[in-house]
């Protein structure tokens, strides 16, 4: 699971912006540089500014990310302090289901598990791409374990699996921003392409716990 205390203790309880665990365009020709800078150098580092000021002052101010979640979710007065803290809390998680060598077969124990799940490895991933490609609007496609098995979900906006009790494994960004300057309105290049050459299973065994 990602590091949930991304805070600048000098400051107090700030959260910060946590690094890429590689180096800007080490997805391509997947996912741009371009698009990378934008994705994350703007759209994510917005969430957590946005996230510290509306938290500043508040007694939210020293809980971690996911005591943020936790504490405003289903609360229609902290919706924006949720929506920031989710999106942070998905972006990085997002950048870790993603690696330079991903693709290919899984690990063994997590092969093993996707295969008593669903089947076999091919019949998980086409799960996991109609529900990337079926997500009406912003969204995410998860891998998830549920209990004893691995199931595919999707989630709307800011929404995650962690708000319900259920581990998420690893997840697509079906916002438009994830894939537009790269592939425009083809939704499912982009998300085929992240599922054949980018997801990092090693980092989905890794969250099986």
């Amino acid at each position: 699971m990602i590091n949930d205390k991304t805070r600048n203790s000098p400051a107090g309880a700030q959260h910060l912006l946590p690094p890429l665990p590689y180096a800007d365009n080490a997805l391509d020709p997947v996912i741009s540089a371009r698009t990378m800078s934008i994705h994350y150098g703007k759209h994510h580092k917005t969430y957590v500014d946005n996230l510290n000021k509306l938290i500043t002052g508040t007694e939210l101010t020293d809980l971690t990310l996911q005591e943020v979640i936790s504490a405003t979710v289903g609360q229609a007065d902290k919706a924006g302090i949720f929506n920031h803290a989710a999106q942070v809390w998905n972006h990085t998680f997002y950048w870790n289901s993603l690696s330079p060598k991903g693709g290919g077969e899984p690990p063994l124990v997590l092969k093993q598990k996707i295969e008593s799940s669903f089947g076999d490895l091919d019949s998980c991933k086409k799960e996991l791409a109609t529900a990337a490609m079926t997500q009406f609007g912003s969204g995410w496609a998860w891998l998830i374990m549920n209990g004893d098995k691995l199931e595919v979900t999707k989630t709307a906006n800011a929404e995650l699996p962690l708000t319900k009790g259920i581990k998420p494994l690893l997840v697509i960004d079906v916002w438009e921003h994830a894939y537009y300057l790269d592939y425009q309105n083809r939704r499912v290049d982009y998300v085929n392409a992240v599922i054949e050459k980018l997801i990092n299973w090693g980092f989905a065994e890794s969250n099986l716990g």
